[in-house]
């Protein structure tokens, strides 16, 4: 019953400090509110953790202060990608740009960053030197926003270049999807479920990445939807994730595709993995085992 408790209170907790998170001069009072929950902060610390999902100038956080905030969850690891802004054209320049501030991260922090490129698959031939560019500078995967759906056959050529390369296709999902209408907010590209679902089918070898299932979506009907999509992954991301959130998930997708991630929420997602009822063996494949296994396909390894 005890530690029930002390779970809870740190999904409370953790709350509260996110909202600090872009005061840096919080940081030091956060340290010693997690400080005296030490028995819990030792579970923590007992998982190795490859952030599936993460991102760089996307807000006020730095790249170091992002890897402040790591080292005291125990994420050892973070994919990071910049999307274009929500809205924009999407031109090569603009994806080349976003590009270049990942490389920088990269090359700033290379044993924690590994980057992942974004591109807009309506330039065709910029997107593919573009591949061709960040995959040599090391990046591995790719993180795309709402310039074309992921079922669109303009989108095709990527996917079978990224099936050559033996990599992960990370796609936003939309926030605040429901199964009765979807929010206005969303462009009327952004790819739902149900395009994730066409995609894999007709793509058996590519490797899929749904976006942050707490983000905001309807996420019963998202985890439904995917349950039979065997080559889509599942990240559970996201600042609105829901008590029992993950273990719903575990019984639709599966825990060999669902992947820990933050998406900048990162006591929420912490608290999340540890609030649900995972076994030992399932905590550790979400928050590391899963991921480091699309890495080796590629090549990589996190050591």
């Amino acid at each position: 019953m005890e530690e029930l408790l002390n779970r809870r209170k740190f999904v409370t907790r953790s709350a509260g400090i996110v909202g600090s998170l872009q005061v840096p001069n919080l940081f030091a009072h956060e340290k010693q509110t997690l400080t005296a929950e030490k028995d819990l902060m030792e579970e923590v610390l007992r998982y190795k953790k490859i952030d599936a999902h993460a991102h760089v100038g996307l807000n006020s956080l730095t790249p170091a202060e992002i890897i402040d905030i790591s080292d005291r969850l125990g994420i050892a690891t973070l994919m990071i990608s910049k999307p274009m802004k929500p809205g924009s054209v999407g031109t090569p320049d603009e994806f080349i740009a976003c590009n270049e501030e990942v490389h920088q991260a990269m090359k700033t922090f290379p044993k924690r960053f590994i980057g992942m490129l974004t591109l807009n698959p309506t330039y065709p031939k910029e997107s593919m030197e573009e591949i061709k560019r960040c995959t040599g500078l090391g990046m591995v995967g790719m993180k795309l926003y709402n310039h074309v759906k992921i079922n669109d056959p303009l989108f095709y050529p990527v996917i079978e270049k990224f099936i050559d390369l033996k990599m992960v296709i990370l796609m936003h999902s939309p926030i605040g999807k429901s199964r009765v209408v979807l929010n206005e907010r969303e462009p009327p590209n952004v790819s739902l479920p149900e395009d994730f679902v066409e995609a894999a089918r007709r793509y058996p070898e590519a490797m899929f990445q749904f976006a942050h299932i707490g983000g905001g979506i309807d996420w019963e009907d998202a985890c439904k939807a995917l349950q039979d999509s065997p080559n889509v992954y599942v990240d559970v991301s996201g600042s609105n994730n829901e008590g029992g959130m993950i273990d719903f998930a575990l019984r639709y997708i599966g825990e060999d595709r669902l992947l820990f991630g933050c998406d900048y929420s990162f006591y929420q997602s912490v608290g999340g993995m540890i609030a649900a009822d995972l076994t030992e063996a399932q905590r550790k494949k979400i928050f590391f085992e899963n991921y480091q296994a699309i890495l080796k396909k590629s090549g990589r390894n996190v050591n």
